[in-house]
Order: structure tokens, then C-alpha cells, then sequence
């Protein structure tokens, strides 16, 4: 995946000393969002999930594009909020603490995702202080799933024992308490349901039709209008393959079909990194080349405790190499013999490793690097602080393409 100009422009401007930094391409990112918007039927709601990157610039540069904004915390829902004033939001996660619930209450949000019985009972108990307020709600379900329907994907949240959402049997024990008093103030209004992330569109649109046919029969069974199911994300992203995209054309066209054997339900998906993925690059610059036991090492500036994704996906994190010609120091420069190079940051671990044995034809030390793919899940969920090096900057581009 090759930078775009704005970006590479900015890479080799910057200084050393303002390495290593963020850049996000503000104005690629509302491309491919309505790219995405417009492969959807329109009975379908496109939620971004903040928790993927919540940027400032970047949540503002969706809004043109998604239906409104997933959070999984009191503080993602503030945070948001702030930025993006009157967006829809939708609350899920685990675990929300009484504070968070009753913070929420206050401020009003869109839908809620419930996860458990006690969070149906703390969100009453907010309620009861807030005599005017109401709450439209989702219930999460872990829903049953035929063996190996999950094998090979990155990431499971259900189909088997996790803590997230409820078993079958107390989806309908959630329907029954809100069919008596809790029902006045809480209004049920479908499922939630997020099982899997890495998938590809025709093993997402099957899952999103057994969510839908099982949500179908618990309305069925309890005399409900089934108004909304919300399928998640987890649409898949390819480090391995950083010019492969999540078919989104063929989703909308699966995802078209359900919804016409259901006339009355709105959908929703909530995708993050599918998003903001692609506009984010980690721009550094090589230290040193030091050959080690036959092998290549390349270390640059920052690591996995600015871009940790690599490091707990296992995956190499894409890259290209900027030459630059100038060396100033009257010693040899060092570069890389074999053709191939270890990227390693400074960190004293031999974990802190970005791309491993990796095509590198003449990298040499005072190079630039951008590693591409880096708008999601990347400095914010890094170890910021372990050695205490400088942490990144930020740059966000906002250049329209030429004759736009």
C-alpha cells in the first residue's frame, strides 16, 4: 500500500527530531467512508466504532459519512460527544460502572448495547432519578454458532464462552423483565449481536443472517415487533495484503436481500478499523543497520509502544521505504547486506519488533519509513509510557485530490 502524495510530501519534509509521527489523510478517509456508505442498502445504519481511533480530526471527518458513533465507555462517550456535538451514539462494552450508566442517562444517548441483567437493573436504577428520561435499548446475545463457523478468524467475542453479551436463555429473561414494570421506562428495540471480527463479506453477510433469523424468532416467541438488529463489525482487514479491501459492494448486495425478507427492520454494523485503517501512517526513520548472526536488523525511532498492533496481532506491519540521500557523519553508513531487514524499535525487548525479515533492498541508516495501515488500533492501545521516549506527533492532512 503506497502513502498517498500528501502524505509522502509530509514525511520527507519533516525534520529527525519530528520523527516519529502520525499522519492521517483526512480527506482519503471521507472518500473511502462514503465509499462504504454508498454500498449500503438504505435501511442500513453505519456506525463508526470510536474505540478503533478517536482522533478528533478523524471522528469529525466521519460525520458526513456514518449514521452516528459507537462507544464501549463513560469516557469514549464524553469524549465523543464533545467532538462531534448531537451525533447519535450507541453504549456498549462490558462492565459499565453505575457512574458511567448514570452519566449516560444525563446526557442522553441514542441506543443502548446491554450486556448483562445487573446493567438492565443499574440503567432502571439511573432512571428512577431522571423522572422525564427514557432508555431505547439492545440486548447483546452470545448466540450459538455451528462448530467451525468461526475457525481461522482473528478475533471471536461469541459463539462460545466469553464475557461479552448474554447467553440465548437470558436474552429471553431480559425480554420478560422488560415486558413488566422495567418496560415503562426502558423500551426494547432488537439485538445486538457482534460475534467475530476478520471476516470476509459472504462469511459476514451469513452471519449477519443468523442474527437476524434468530432475532426474528425471539420476536416470534414474544409477540415483538423486531424493529432493529445490530450485526457488528468486524469487517476484515489484510496486513498481509494491504491492496486487498473488504468487499463492500457485495456486503451492501447481501445485506439488501435479508432486509428484503424482513420489510420492517432497520440494520446496523458498526465497523472501526475497516474504516480508518487505511488513513493512517506511522512515519519514522532508521538509527542504525547492524547485521547480527547473518541476519539484518533496522532500528527506528519509536516501536510498538507508539504502534502496537503488530506486536499482539503477529502480524508484520506493512511498509515502504523513503531513500534519503543525504549522510552527514564522515563514517560509513550503515546499511543492510541481504536484501532483507528486521524493523526493531528502541525498546530493550526483543517483542518490540514492527516487521520481521522483510524485503529491504539497500535500507540504510537516516532512511525514512512509512508504515502504512496505521489508523486503527495503533497509538491507542500502546504502552505510551515504558522507557519514556518521546511520544509521536500528530499531523493530520486534509488536501483534496487534484480536480476535485
Amino acid at each position: 500500500m503506497t502513502a498517498t502524495a500528501p502524505v509522502r510530501r509530509l514525511a520527507a519534509a519533516l525534520t529527525p527530531d519530528d520523527l516519529p509521527a502520525y499522519l492521517y489523510d483526512l480527506a482519503a478517509l471521507r472518500a473511502h467512508a462514503a465509499a462504504v456508505r454508498a454500498a449500503l442498502p438504505a435501511r442500513v445504519e453505519l456506525y463508526y466504532a470510536a474505540k478503533a481511533n478517536p482522533e478528533p480530526p478523524v471522528l469529525a471527518a466521519l460525520r458526513g459519512a456514518v449514521d452516528g458513533y459507537e462507544v464501549a465507555s463513560g469516557g469514549e462517550a464524553a469524549h465523543v460527544a464533545a467532538v462531534v456535538p448531537g451525533a447519535r451514539l450507541a453504549f456498549g462494552g462490558p462492565g459499565k460502572t453505575p457512574a458511567e450508566i448514570a452519566a449516560a442517562v444525563r446526557s442522553g444517548v441514542h441506543r443502548w448495547h446491554l450486556e448483562s441483567e445487573q446493567e438492565l437493573h443499574l440503567l432502571a436504577d439511573a432512571l428512577a432519578d431522571h423522572p422525564d428520561a427514557g432508555a431505547d435499548v439492545l440486548l447483546r446475545a452470545n448466540l450459538p454458532l455451528d462448530p467451525g463457523a468461526l475457525d481461522s478468524v482473528a478475533l471471536t467475542m461469541g459463539g462460545r464462552p466469553t464475557p461479552f453479551g448474554l447467553d440465548p436463555d437470558r436474552v429471553e429473561h431480559c425480554v420478560r423483565l422488560l415486558a413488566g414494570p422495567l418496560g415503562r421506562r426502558i423500551r426494547l428495540r432488537g439485538i445486538h449481536a457482534h460475534l467475530a471480527s476478520g471476516l470476509s463479506a459472504d462469511r459476514q453477510t451469513a452471519l449477519a443472517g443468523h442474527i437476524v433469523d434468530w432475532s426474528a424468532g425471539l420476536a416470534r416467541r414474544h409477540g415483538l415487533a423486531l424493529d432493529e438488529v445490530n450485526v457488528g463489525g468486524g469487517m476484515a482487514v489484510d496486513y498481509a495484503d494491504p491492496g486487498a479491501r473488504f468487499d463492500w459492494t457485495a456486503f451492501g448486495t447481501g445485506l439488501a436481500k435479508l432486509l428484503d425478507r424482513h420489510p420492517g427492520l432497520t440494520l446496523r454494523i458498526e465497523p472501526g478499523r475497516a474504516l480508518t485503517a487505511y488513513c493512517g501512517w506511522y512515519a519514522t526513520q532508521v538509527l542504525d543497520v547492524k547485521h547480527s548472526h547473518g541476519e539484518d536488523f533496522a532500528v527506528v525511532r519509536g516501536g510498538t509502544h507508539h504502534l502496537r498492533t503488530p506486536a499482539t496481532r503477529g502480524h508484520d506491519q506493512p511498509f515502504e521505504v523513503l531513500p534519503v540521500e543525504h549522510w552527514p557523519h564522515p563514517w560509513p553508513r550503515p546499511a543492510a547486506r541481504t536484501g532483507r531487514a528486521t524493523l526493531a524499535g528502541q525498546l530493550c525487548t526483543p517483542k518490540d519488533v514492527l516487521a520481521h525479515r522483510a524485503p529491504a533492498p539497500g535500507l540504510r541508516a537516516g532512511d525514512r519509513v512509512l508504515f502504512a495501515m496505521a489508523g486503527a488500533y495503533a497509538w491507542n492501545i500502546s504502552h505510551h509510557d515504558f522507557l519514556m521516549h518521546p511520544r509521536p506527533g500528530f499531523h493530520h492532512l486534509d488536501e483534496a485530490p487534484p480536480g476535485s
